[in-house]
C-alpha cells in the first residue's frame, strides 16, 4: 500500500516491478485467444485514468514482448475484444467493463499473479467494492499469497485503509514526501468570494494567468453552464463531465492538452491520476465537501518537478465544511494562510476530513493506532512520516524524504535492473541500500 504525492511517479512506481518480474519470470504468451488470460491486471475508476497508464504501460514494455491491453466503459467493445483476443500480458481495466467482460467468458483472471489498483482510495469509496471485490475474490483470482497486490494514491484514509487490507497479505505501507498532501511547488491562494459574483472573479483569474487554466465545478450540469458562460465571453474553452461520450471526452482532453482550448470545466471526473503536461492554474470554482478531494484536485498541476499555482474561490455560505481542512494543508505546505479562513475554520471544527480520523491527510499506516491490536512488525525509515508501529499483521513500512527521493528510487530500480555495475558506481553505500531496500518491498522475489 503507497502513498505518495500527486506527480510524483507513481504510474511507474507499480509498472515497473510488475514488468521486471514478468520478464524475469519469462513471457509465456498464450497467444491469440477468444478467451484473454493476462498475468497483471490493474485496476483504475475512470476511462481517461485507463487510457493514460495504458499508454505508459506501452512504452515501458516496448520490445519486450509484453503486451499491455486497456478496456473501459462508453467505448465500443468490439474494438476492445479484437485487442484482447491477439493476446494479453497485463490487462489496464475499469471495474465495471471488466465485470461485464468476465460474465462473457472473454477474460480470466486464473493466472494473475500481480494486482494494481491505482487510486485505489476512490475506488473504494465510490462504490466499486462489491465489484472489486467480486473480481478479486470470485473469479478465480490467485488468492493473497500467491499473487502480489500494489494499491497506490495519494490520499489513504484510514476506514479504506481497512477495507483494502482484505486484498492484501503481510503488506508494506510505503510514504514518499509529505504524504496524503500537496507539494509545496504548487503556490495555494484561497479567495473570499459570494456565490454570485464567482463568475466575474473566474474571469480575472484566467485573464491573469497564461498557459492551460483546468476549473472544477461541483456537478455536470455547472460544467456545461460554465463553459458556455466562457464561451459567450470570448474565452476558447471545453469541459467534461461523466454524461459526456467517450469519444466527447477524448475530444476535450485532446484540444485541452494541444492548447486549442486553453480553459477546461471539469468535474471530478478529471481530478485523479490524469497527468495533463502544461497546466499552469487550477482553480476550484466550486470546492469539494472533502480534503482529499481538494488535494487530488490541484495535484494536476505543479507535476514532476514544475512549479504550479492553485486558486479556491471560497464561498462562506457553503464551504464552511472544508475550513479546517484547508487551513491544515496550507500550513503543511508553508502557504499563507488568511485570517478570515482562519476564523471560519474555528467556527465550523474539523469538516472536510470525516473519512480521515485526523491521521496527516490519509497519509499514515492505520496499523500504528494503538486501538489495532497486534503484535508489531518490521520498519524501515528514511526521512519524513517513519517510526515503527505497535500493532498489525507484522507489516512494514518505508518512508521517503520527498518526490525528488523517489525520482531517484525510481532512477535505482532502473539501474540495478538494467546497470548494476553503473548504479554502484553513481551512488554512495547509503543511497544504494536505501533505494535497494525499497525495491524489495516491491519485489520480494529480488
Amino acid at each position: 500500500m503507497a502513498c505518495a504525492q500527486t506527480g510524483s511517479g507513481k504510474t511507474a512506481a507499480f509498472c515497473f516491478p510488475i514488468i521486471a518480474n514478468i520478464l524475469r519470470g519469462g513471457v509465456d504468451s498464450v497467444g491469440r485467444s477468444r478467451k484473454a488470460v493476462p498475468l497483471a491486471l490493474i485496476l483504475s475508476p475512470t476511462r481517461e485514468l485507463s487510457s493514460q497508464i495504458y499508454e505508459e504501460a506501452r512504452k515501458f514494455t516496448f520490445q519486450t514482448g509484453i503486451r499491455p491491453v486497456v478496456i473501459y466503459g462508453g467505448a465500443p467493445v468490439q474494438q476492445q475484444l479484437r485487442e484482447l483476443e491477439r493476446g494479453c500480458d497485463m490487462l489496464v481495466a475499469t471495474p465495471g467493463r471488466l465485470s461485464d467482460l468476465i460474465e462473457r467468458g472473454r477474460v480470466s483472471l486464473g493466472r494473475v499473479h500481480y494486482l494494481a489498483l491505482d487510486e485505489a482510495d476512490r475506488m473504494l469509496d465510490m462504490g466499486f467494492e462489491p465489484q472489486i471485490r467480486r473480481i478479486v475474490e470470485g473469479e478465480g483470482m490467485p488468492p493473497t499469497g500467491q499473487r502480489q497486490t500494489l494499491m497506490f494514491s495519494a490520499t489513504f484514509p484510514k476506514e479504506i485503509q481497512r477495507l483494502a487490507s482484505d486484498f492484501l497479505y503481510d503488506y508494506i505501507f510505503l510514504t514518499v514526501g509529505r504524504v496524503g498532501s500537496s507539494t509545496d511547488l504548487i503556490v495555494q491562494h484561497v479567495e473570499m468570494v459570494e456565490q454570485a459574483d464567482k463568475r466575474h472573479v473566474l474571469l480575472d483569474l484566467v485573464k491573469e494567468v497564461e498557459g492551460l487554466t483546468l476549473v472544477f465545478v461541483e456537478t455536470k450540469r455547472g460544467a456545461d453552464a460554465l463553459e458556455d458562460f466562457l464561451v459567450r465571453q470570448g474565452l476558447h474553452a471545453t469541459s467534461i463531465h461523466g454524461d459526456r461520450s467517450q469519444m466527447e471526452r477524448e475530444r476535450a482532453l485532446a484540444t485541452f492538452r494541444s492548447g486549442k482550448t486553453p480553459v477546461m470545466v471539469a468535474t471530478d471526473v478529471a481530478a485523479r491520476g490524469l497527468d495533463i503536461p502544461h497546466v499552469k492554474h487550477v482553480i476550484n470554482f466550486d470546492l469539494p465537501n472533502d480534503i482529499d478531494d481538494y488535494v487530488h484536485r490541484i495535484g494536476r498541476t505543479g507535476r514532476a518537478g514544475k512549479k504550479g499555482l492553485a486558486t479556491a474561490l471560497y464561498a462562506p455560505e457553503k464551504d464552511g465544511q472544508i475550513a479546517r481542512g484547508l487551513v491544515d494543508l496550507l500550513s503543511e505546505t508553508n502557504q499563507e494562510v488568511p485570517g478570515w479562513l482562519a476564523g471560519c475554520a474555528a467556527e465550523a471544527g474539523y469538516g472536510g476530513n470525516k473519512r480521515r480520523g485526523g491521521n496527516r491527510f490519509g497519509g499514515r499506516d492505520f496499523r500504528k493506532d494503538s486501538n489495532y491490536g497486534g503484535g508489531g512488525g518490521r520498519s524501515w525509515n528514511d526521512g519524513y512520516g517513519g517510526g515503527g508501529y505497535g500493532g498489525g499483521y507484522g507489516g512494514r513500512q518505508q518512508s521517503y524524504g520527498n518526490s525528488c527521493e523517489f525520482s531517484a528510487l525510481l532512477h535505482a530500480v532502473h539501474c540495478t535492473l538494467f546497470q548494476p555495475s553503473h548504479h554502484m558506481q553513481s551512488c554512495n553505500r547509503h543511497q544504494f541500500m536505501g533505494c535497494l531496500s525499497a525495491w524489495l518491498c516491491l519485489v520480494p522475489s529480488v
